[in-house]
This record gives structure tokens, C-alpha cells and sequence, in this order.
């Protein structure tokens, strides 16, 4: 005997009323697309208020993992289906259990949707307990906290039977809350917003700034690989790679040295919302954390926030380092977020930079230069990398403009 199907079950969204057959079709559209390459076999059913992947041989404990990675779900189980027939029942229920070798104890609880089947809901619970402790040793029943929940569903067309339930990815299908351009640096905080915002059914494309010679093209990769690890959540994600070199430098030279970061993160945000106008993209995300540094204060953001009418999510805003670090964690982020690769954001880094930048300030020393030349540069210069889970990309692009 085996598993022949994964039984999905919603979270969040299963409040969704008139709008809820919308967020499943979009969850059984991401599930297709997320197993498709790998498991060629599986085919994804939705019936009733559950989805269900049918495995066709495919391997269950393998098909698992990738479905955990999928938002929208709130747990999976593993499921055998049967004839609704005791005997059948009964093996199923024995294999699904021993599937745990680790559990000590178990509760069986049967739900009896087709009334023709002869044998009442305690009843079966009954039996089919007696049948699992008469063929394990060193088990027992424990009808208020099991290790293992034996869950026993007759329905008209068969009986399913399902164990272990296993966490799913929580928050909404990706594609259902909108899109976002995500400010993608190749630190560790970037990445775990870009996370965040996908969990909560965002499609993200993501846009870096990028100056040669004073980054390489280390940097840059890392930035690709960072992005692979979000698409495994997402399928495929567009990276905007900006040419920087020059407006970086002009800001270096031209704005004193204490705004120099307070300028160049205002012309991001200028580029960015150039770039998610072309892209139909309504909002800007960032990795950015309350006072985590100089140029995240709330008179920083204030100042930031004036030269665009986009708005700008932060979904890290205000949670504590070790939180984010744990999450860059468990999500494969952290280790390539701290190779030793500079990003623009760390070079011409002022040794004192305002803490409390101010909107006149800011505007008094841009008026004193014209960045139009560099900004259009930089948009125009945009180039765009499609990077996709299951692909490794080096630096094959196309022009945005």
C-alpha cells in the first residue's frame, strides 16, 4: 500500500466568501506550476472545500517538501484512498499511522458523509483502534493530545484516510494581492520582505542597483541568487538590474556628505517608481527596519518618502534583527546574504550620515545639481533577468526600454 494523494487544507483564505473560488483557482494554478517540472506525474483536483495531489507514483515524502512551499496552504496530510470496505479501512488507517515510526499514541476520528455505510462513526473508531494496537507494540489511545490523528472520511465515492498533519506555508496565493518591485540590495533583510510580502500573495519582481567597478559581478549574482530561493515560493521572479555607476558618483561628489545617503536613496525611489509605472506595478517594497540604521529612522523614511506617491511597503518595519536572521534562515537566504560581496548601498558610505535628514535640507541640495542626464541614463540603461527556481542564470538579459 501507498500514499496515493497530498489533501490540502486552506487557511487564511478560506474566509474569502464570494472571492474565495478566486484564491483557489490561483492556489491550484501555483501548486500546477510549482510540481509540474519536477513531478511530472502529480495532477492537482479541487473538490469541494479541499484540494487534493493526486501522486501517481510520484514520491510522496518529495512532492511534500515542494508543497510546503507553496502560500496559501495551511496544513497537508498524507492520504490513502479506499474502497469503503472495514478491512480496506482498517489497512489503510494501520499504514497511514506507521508512516510516524516516532508516534506513541493516537486517536482515530471518523466522519461518516455517506449515511449507507453500515458501520456508525464511534463505531469504526472503535474498530479500526483495535485493529492498530493489535498490530503494533509499545501504543496506546490518547483521545485529548495524540501524537497522531487518525482521520477516517467515507464519503459516497470512497473512503479517504489521513495521519500526520504537516504545516503548510500559510497566507494567500501568490498573484491574489497584487504586485510589488522589491528594492533588492543583498543584504540579509531584503530578502526575508520580499518573503513576507509574496506570503501575504504578492508578486514581486525585484529591481537592484548595480555600480561597476565599485561592485562586482559577484555582487550581482549574489543578488540572482538570492532571488532563486524567493522563486521557489513564487515560480519566477523579474530582476531589474540599474546601471548606478554614474548617479552614484555625482551624488558622492556634489551633495554633502551627510545627505549623500538620504539623496541616494531618494533617487531609488525615483528610478523605482519610473520603472514599476512600465511594469503596471502599483507599489515599492523594502527591507527596511525602524532605527536599524541611520538612513531607517522615521525622519529618514519621511524625507525618502517625499519624491514619490507610490506606496512604499515595509513589511520588516517593525520587527528585531534576530527575528529577520531567523527567518533569512529558514528560508535559505542567510548564508548568501553575508557573502563578502559589496552592494551599492555599502560603498561611498558617509562617516557620519544624517540621522534626521530634513525635506527642505534634502530638496535645498538637489536643487543646487541637475541629476536629470543620470536618472534617465539609468532607467534607460535597465536590464531585465528572468530568474526561475529550478535555473541557474548568469548575466543573460533584456532591455527594459
Amino acid at each position: 500500500m501507498n500514499f496515493d494523494s497530498i489533501l490540502i487544507r486552506y487557511g487564511e483564505m478560506a474566509i474569502k466568501g464570494k472571492n474565495r473560488k478566486y484564491f483557489e483557482r490561483k492556489l491550484q494554478d501555483n501548486l500546477i506550476k510549482k510540481l509540474s517540472q519536477q513531478f511530472k506525474h502529480t495532477r492537482v483536483r479541487k473538490q469541494r472545500d479541499r484540494m487534493y495531489v493526486l501522486l501517481n507514483g510520484e514520491d510522496p515524502h518529495k512532492v511534500m517538501q515542494e508543497c510546503q512551499k507553496v502560500f496559501g496552504i495551511h496544513t497537508l496530510s498524507f492520504a490513502v484512498k479506499v474502497e469503503k470496505e472495514e478491512q480496506a479501512i482498517k489497512d489503510a488507517a494501520l499504514y497511514a499511522f506507521q508512516d510516524d515510526p516516532e508516534a506513541g499514541t493516537f486517536k482515530v476520528s471518523s466522519r461518516r458523509a455517506d449515511k449507507s455505510f453500515p458501520i456508525g462513526s464511534q463505531d469504526l473508531n472503535y474498530r479500526v483502534g483495535g485493529h492498530i494496537l493489535a498490530h503494533t507494540e509499545g501504543v496506546t489511545v490518547d483521545v485529548h493530545q495524540p501524537d497522531v490523528e487518525i482521520k477516517i472520511e467515507v464519503r459516497n465515492d470512497a473512503a479517504y484516510i489521513t495521519a500526520q498533519d504537516y504545516p503548510g506555508a500559510g497566507g494567500f496565493p501568490v498573484g491574489t494581492s497584487g504586485q510589488s518591485l522589491l528594492l533588492l540590495s543583498g543584504g540579509i533583510d531584503s530578502p526575508v520582505a520580499g518573503y513576507l510580502m509574496m506570503k501575504r500573495g504578492v508578486q514581486l519582481e525585484a529591481i537592484h542597483f548595480h555600480s561597476p567597478p565599485f561592485t562586482s559581478e559577484r555582487a550581482k549574482q549574489k543578488v540572482f541568487d538570492l532571488t532563486r530561493e524567493l522563486a521557489k515560493y513564487g515560480h519566477r521572479i523579474n530582476v531589474h538590474v540599474v546601471p548606478f555607476t554614474e548617479l552614484q558618483q555625482k551624488i558622492h561628489q556634489q551633495i554633502p556628505e551627510g545627505y549623500s545617503m538620504t539623496v541616494m536613496r531618494r533617487m531609488m525611489m525615483r528610478i523605482s517608481e519610473k520603472i514599476a509605472e512600465a511594469r503596471g506595478i502599483l507599489s515599492m517594497t523594502t527591507g527596511e527596519s525602524l532605527g536599524q540604521v541611520a538612513s531607517q529612522t522615521m525622519e529618514s523614511m519621511n524625507t525618502i518618502n517625499e519624491v514619490t506617491n507610490f506606496p512604499i511597503l515595509r513589511p520588516l518595519a517593525a520587527m528585531d534583527k534576530l527575528d529577520i536572521i531567523d527567518i533569512s534562515k529558514k528560508i535559505n537566504t542567510y548564508t548568501i546574504s553575508t557573502l563578502p560581496y559589496e552592494d551599492c548601498c555599502t560603498i561611498f558610505v558617509p562617516k557620519a550620515p544624517k540621522t534626521k535628514p530634513t525635506r527642505t535640507n534634502a530638496n535645498y541640495y538637489e536643487s543646487n545639481v541637475d541629476f536629470t542626464e543620470e536618472i534617465n541614463h539609468a532607467v534607460n540603461g535597465t536590464q531585465i533577468v528572468e530568474i526561475k527556481a529550478d535555473e541557474k542564470v548568469e548575466n543573460e538579459f533584456e532591455d527594459l526600454f
